[in-house]
């Protein structure tokens, strides 16, 4: 006897009849005047400074390097919003908020090592890379005045609410008690409750540009074995100085007024 009821009966059509479809006439269009739309909405473009120093250590002897190709990456660009009551009169307020940052710039050294037939008048070597992630977080402040407009500053959320209630109930007290006195309370058998919640829009970046100055310099330099050319060393360690600089723009989904014409 079959036990498994999840395979298809071969003596079921498993086929897809044909659909009839045919053309509306094109999308319609919408009378002139106000529309509302929900749209990305630029709260602010900020020039952010970092400075970041880091110990980079090479898996085997580096005789020079020849390239470094950089990337910066954000993780984290996070503005810091307070809560306010869904009483309040201005969801759009003029105030100071924090922009936490959070990332990495990415490096590929391209290097090379020599070999170990080097002679005093030659230094054969081998192409090698090496990629690095160096990390990088900081904060900045927005002042108020700063955002794009007046028009346009960044929507606070709006806090949630949770309230309980509870109902008058009468009971009576047993014994020990006159048999005219009662308990006058609530029910703690029940549990009532109001919630609400709200789904604000959370603000968000791009990435505009960004910029990287560097000083890479060896701490370990040591000259070549094998009566190698009197210049000529190798080192492991290298201690690098980045001056980072990036544009980001901060924006949030809102709701603006556009005229239709």
């Amino acid at each position: 006897m079959r036990k498994d009821k999840d395979c298809i009966d071969v003596n079921e059509s498993a086929t897809i009849g044909e659909c009839e479809s045919f053309s509306t006439g094109g999308p319609p269009t919408t009378p002139a005047g106000l529309r509302i739309l929900r749209v990305p909405v630029t709260l602010a473009e900020r020039v952010v400074n970092t400075s970041i120093v880091a110990n980079i250590n090479f898996p085997e002897p580096v005789l020079e390097i020849k390239d470094i190709k950089k990337r910066v990456k954000v993780v984290q660009c996070r503005l810091l919003t307070p809560g306010i009551p869904a009483t309040s009169d201005d969801l759009f307020p003029a105030i100071d908020l924090q922009l936490f940052l959070k990332g990495f710039v990415r490096k590929n050294i391209q290097y090379a090592t020599p070999c170990p037939d080097s002679s005093d008048s030659c230094v054969s070597s081998d192409i090698r890379s090496l990629t690095v992630d160096i990390p990088w977080e900081c904060v900045t402040t927005i002042p108020a005045s700063d955002f794009v407009s007046p028009f346009t500053p960044p929507q606070l959320p709006i806090l949630n609410t949770r309230d309980e209630f509870d109902f008058f109930r009468t009971q009576d007290l047993g014994k020990g008690f006159p048999e005219k006195d009662q308990l006058l309370s609530s029910d703690l058998s029940q549990f009532h409750q109001v919630s609400t919640q709200f789904y604000n829009q959370l603000p968000f970046c791009e990435l505009i540009s960004s910029r990287i100055v560097e000083f890479d310099e060896a701490v370990d330099r040591e000259p070549l074995p094998n009566h190698g050319p009197f210049e000529e060393g190798t080192f492991t360690r290298i201690v690098e100085k980045i001056f980072l600089q990036f544009v980001v723009k901060v924006m949030q989904n809102q709701q603006v007024r556009v005229r239709a014409d």
